[in-house]
């Protein structure tokens, strides 16, 4: 096994329908790439080098549902696995300029894998009569470009796929009945059909796959460790009391 591309994989998966990623679980650099950042150690720890809380918050729904889960090991500012290969933005200012092969070893050594070990695992997971949910994991910033966003929780998916819309109206429900001070949205801060692995992995697997991103207000997990915990918890729970 890669431990550089899978933080954790069950050996053996439960009856539960859920596969869980976190795809900017890490600001890591590798060695190789450091002299990309000797000036932007700021940057890697801000919301653009990585989710902060992310993978804490994957950790406690695996846990809870003991599904298979994955998580992107290096910064998204070396290389972003939550984008196409075609996307503008799959390198950012720090790695854009990096040589064609450097490039292609990013994309060979980290980002592939990551995505390829994925769609096998939803692959495998598929029945002929249970659908598989892919979760991924996300937080965001609170304000952007001056912008705040004054909501906790965001549940993100293409409102097209009723089944996605409908497990998502269920679980907001769910989460209300957890904590009724949540402040929930649908496909905020960000839009569900837009570019993303999700996107890529409706278009791959069809009717029996639901992709949904879950993106939960990074200021829960500034407060205090132990109040992101607690949120984690609570999350979690929804997951598992979804009627």
């Amino acid at each position: 096994m890669n431990n550089s591309v899978i933080v954790c994989e069950m050996e053996s998966y439960s009856s539960h329908k859920f596969i869980i990623t976190c795809e900017h679980a890490s600001n890591r650099v590798p060695d190789k790439y450091a002299h990309l950042f000797t000036d932007a150690k700021e940057v890697l720890s801000s919301h653009r080098g990585w989710d902060p809380g992310a993978i804490v918050l994957a950790y406690t729904i695996y846990k809870a549902v003991r599904a298979p889960i994955l998580s992107h090991p290096i910064s998204r500012l070396l290389i972003e696995p939550n984008r196409s290969l075609h996307h503008p933005r799959l390198f950012s200012e720090f790695s854009k300029h990096l040589s064609n092969p450097e490039k292609e070893n990013l994309i060979n050594t980290y980002y592939l894998p990551y995505r390829k070990r994925a769609e096998e695992i939803i692959a495998a997971t598929f029945t002929p009569t249970q659908q598989v949910i892919h979760l991924g994991i996300h937080t965001f910033t609170p304000t952007l470009n001056e912008t705040v966003r004054n909501f906790d929780i965001g549940l993100l998916y293409d409102p097209s796929r009723s089944a996605e819309k409908e497990f998502c109206k269920r679980w907001k429900q769910s989460l209300v009945r957890e904590n009724t001070s949540l402040k929930i949205k649908m496909n905020q801060p960000y839009q569900g059909k837009s570019d993303g692995f999700t996107t890529y992995l409706r278009r791959r697997l069809g009717d029996h796959y639901l992709g949904i991103e879950l993106e939960v207000n990074q200021r829960h997990f500034f407060d205090s460790g132990q109040h992101w915990g607690n949120l984690c918890r609570i999350i979690s729970d929804s997951l598992l009391h979804i009627q």
